[in-house]
């Protein structure tokens, strides 16, 4: 579990993170959502320790982040997974040498051992006959797959996804999805996924918190979103057509139900 207690961010005099408490669940894909320029980005890398926030703190299962030492921290790094917006990989590196870069760097496994464990995470993520492609030579779909199976190489308790789908089509989107909910059930990981793909929050959105200028205005999951009575998060959810119809069908259900009692 991670939980963040009242945390506020500043730069240069502008406040841009206002006292967000939330807390982020063992074994859940917990969603961060919100529009660009909200704040959600700057949160999630106050939580990872990429900045500092001037007041609060973060907690990691009980350990205060501002308070662990050089080698405490380093220790929590080799306990959380990143997979970035762009996946990140290294060009010039194979799907296999991509995958065993992190456990090059602080895994105290034999070579032999490594190899073992990057084949497994490589096959966890459907991609066991691309162990020599180079990123140039696969998909979208299939690097995001790849990032996945380097961020979950060294067997991390938290797991940070920047907007995972971004750049890919709605049915890969809906696979690399389910992937993470997969992995985070599976290993029991606190997930956070960064991201403003509703199709995401539907599908996956176990727990949800919505960032809207810089202050924390709701909380709650993929079911209960629909019933939100927050202003700003139903312009949010309901900013497209297709769920402003989906707004509307839900509303004349209801009518109906009303008129049947």
């Amino acid at each position: 579990m991670i939980e963040a207690k009242n945390v506020s961010k500043w730069f240069d005099g502008q406040r841009i993170l206002y006292d967000i408490n939330a807390t982020f669940d063992t074994g859940k894909t917990n969603l961060i959502i919100g529009q660009s320029g909200s704040g959600k980005t700057v949160f999630m890398k106050c939580l990872i320790g990429l900045l500092t926030p001037e007041e609060g703190e973060i907690l990691y299962d009980g350990r205060r982040f501002r308070d662990l030492d050089t080698e405490q921290k380093r220790q929590l790094r080799t306990e959380i997974g990143m997979l970035f917006q762009g996946s990140a990989l290294f060009d010039n590196e194979t799907v296999l040498g991509n995958v065993m870069f992190p456990l090059k760097l602080f895994s105290p496994l034999s070579r032999e051992e490594q190899l073992e464990r990057a084949h497994f995470c490589i096959k966890r993520v459907g991609l066991e006959n691309a162990d020599d492609k180079y990123p140039s030579e696969i998909s979208g779909g299939m690097q995001k797959r790849v990032a996945i199976a380097r961020a979950i190489a060294l067997n991390p308790k938290y797991l940070f996804c920047d907007e995972p789908n971004s750049g890919l089509d709605p049915r890969t989107s809906i696979l690399i999805d389910e992937l993470l909910s997969d992995i985070t059930h599976e290993y029991g990981m606190t997930t956070i996924i960064n991201t403003h793909d509703m199709n995401s929050v539907l599908g996956i959105g176990e727990h949800i918190v919505f960032i809207n200028k810089g202050h924390c205005d709701w909380t709650g999951n993929d079911k209960t979103i629909f019933r939100s009575k927050s202003e700003s998060l139903n312009d949010f959810v309901f900013a497209s057509k297709l769920f402003q119809e989906v707004k509307n069908y839900l509303e004349r259900e209801y009518e109906d139900k009303s008129r049947s009692l």
